[in-house]
């Protein structure tokens, strides 16, 4: 049996909200499996009790503080539970010991490991890159055997065309008002002062700017957000946030850790750590998403031998595709964190 579990997490600029995903997992032994732990609220250790299972097992699968804060605050609500998490752990701007955070005698993930006490069931894969700058990128993949599921947290993302039911009422709302973000971008359009009206149209605009600056920083337009967010929603992505701060300057690292899991793991469905989930999808369909890697690596890299050259091709195209306008300020960051030295530009494998 899986479960997940959502909370809406505000990213702390704007009217930003998006969703956090806990998934759990009960084990032949008749315990729970945690992946990425969110806040222990009332509601959702109340949830939990009425599985009627022991939590066994927290898992930390990234170095990302969205998904640390949570680990020690739940930790104490299950104290004989044992904690694991992603090696290299780093903090910043202070490069904080996991105790800090309130993880105490945490175990380590480690690549492919056969003695973890789930791995009849559960198989992990680790990506580990080089240092990109402050800090290197670790994530931890897990193939739940039995029902076929890919578990990540921040390689990849589907965006839902409706909002995700935690986002709330009031912050689509206030998302959608022509505040100071509107006005600076919107391709210098004239940009009204509307009253906000709680209907399902102003909820739907509210949402599709919060997800362009999710995922853009700083998208091309603000105050017409239907084109571009129909073109970044509803398909498995990589999200360029991701794509262009760290994937993009590690390619053979993430090209190898991808051919892994779509080698070894017949997964039918995938669950992200943020947007939809559970979302179906193949090996194929993952490896997809990383289509961009063929550039970078200056590789002809088929998606699969289901699949025609030329489906392929168009797949993977659709799936890297971003609108270049909506890329400058990503761009521009980019260039910026790499001359003042907080980046690197390129680790490995870049086509010269």
């Amino acid at each position: 049996m899986i479960w997940t579990f959502e909370q809406e997490q505000a990213l702390g600029f704007s009217s930003v909200a998006t969703n956090i995903r806990m998934t759990v997992i009960k084990l032949r032994s008749g315990g729970l499996w945690v992946h990425a732990p969110i806040a222990p609220t009332k509601e959702c250790i109340q949830l939990l009790k009425e599985l009627k299972a022991p939590v066994e097992h927290i898992i930390l699968p990234t170095f990302a503080y969205e998904h640390k804060i949570f680990v020690g605050p739940f930790s104490r609500k299950f104290p004989q539970a044992k904690i694991w998490v992603a090696p290299r752990q780093w903090s910043w701007p202070l490069n904080l010991p996991l105790e800090f955070f309130g993880i105490f005698r945490a175990r380590t993930l480690r690549d492919e490991d056969r003695l973890t006490p789930w791995f009849d069931e559960i198989e992990q894969k680790l990506l580990s890159s080089p240092e990109v700058g402050i800090g290197p990128y670790v994530e931890v993949a897990f193939y739940h055997k039995r029902s076929r599921t890919l578990l990540v947290t921040d390689a990849v993302i589907y965006v839902p065309k409706q909002p995700p039911e935690t986002i709330s009422k009031e912050a689509l709302l206030a998302a959608a008002k022509n505040g100071l973000a509107v006005r600076l971008l919107s391709k210098g359009k004239n940009v009204p002062n509307e009253a906000i009206v709680d209907n399902k149209e102003t909820r739907q605009k509210g949402w599709e700017r919060m997800v362009l600056q999710i995922l853009f920083l700083g998208p091309s337009d603000l105050l017409e957000p239907q084109r571009t967010f129909t073109q970044m929603s509803q398909k498995l992505i990589v999200s360029p946030i991701v794509k262009t701060l760290v994937f993009n300057k590690v390619p053979e690292k993430v090209k190898n850790w991808v051919d892994r899991i779509v080698t070894d793991w017949p997964f039918k469905r995938i669950i992200p750590a943020h947007f939809a989930a559970p979302v179906s999808a193949s090996p194929s369909d993952f490896k997809a998403a990383f289509a961009f890697l063929n550039d970078l690596l200056g590789e002809k890299w088929n998606v699969g031998p289901i699949l025609s050259l030329s489906l392929s091709t168009i797949l993977g195209r659709a799936a890297s595709y971003f609108p270049p306008d909506d890329m400058k300020t990503l761009s521009s960051l980019d260039e910026f964190l790499v001359s003042v030295g907080a980046v690197k530009k390129t680790v490995s494998g870049r086509k010269k």
